[in-house]
């Protein structure tokens, strides 16, 4: 099941004595996190008006609509940012959360291998986190060689393990 409000970043500190914040983004650009006029804190509970954003060193920089000063930026230190799925439309992609949880078979044999725990961005590709029923983790590359398709409505990955990648599984 895809999660209505998505995280997309943490409020680390304030800006200046205005109100500003200063979030770190989760998303793929700074620039992604400033389309949105809209941003949500305690998992999509309560909203948030954007009245400007801007990229910062690699950070964003928000003015939210009623926090006017530092004294009420400083309330909102360490709270997570979400957004509303339906405010970002994404082709035919998918967010990296929706990925946490797909159980993960074996393409051939349906094997199930444990459910995706992490994704972790290494540059060259993803590498996804399995973790099975008795807490084993094991890592795969991201790449087309090992995941062979993902059906996001069943909830479901299907791989093939390069060889040795699995050999103790089963």
């Amino acid at each position: 099941m895809k999660k209505k409000y998505l995280e997309c970043g943490k409020i680390v500190s304030t800006h200046g004595i205005r109100g500003e914040i200063k979030v770190q983004h989760w998303c793929d650009s700074p620039e992604y996190l400033c389309a949105f006029k809209a941003l949500y804190t305690d998992k999509g509970e309560k909203k948030l008006t954007v009245e400007r954003a801007r990229p910062h060193k690699n950070m964003v920089i928000l003015k939210l609509s009623g926090v006017d000063g530092i004294d009420e930026a400083v309330t909102l230190r360490g709270q997570i940012l979400y957004i509303d799925r339906e405010d970002a439309p994404r082709d035919d992609a998918f967010f990296l959360q929706d990925l946490l949880g797909l159980d993960v078979r074996d393409a051939d044999t349906d094997f199930l291998y444990g459910k995706v725990s992490d994704v972790m961005q290494t540059g060259a590709n993803d590498v996804y986190e399995i973790t099975d029923e008795n807490g084993i983790k094991r890592l795969i590359p991201a790449i087309p060689d090992v995941v062979a398709d993902m059906d996001m409505e069943k909830g479901l990955m299907r791989i093939r393990p390069l060889r040795g990648l699995f050999d103790d599984a089963h």
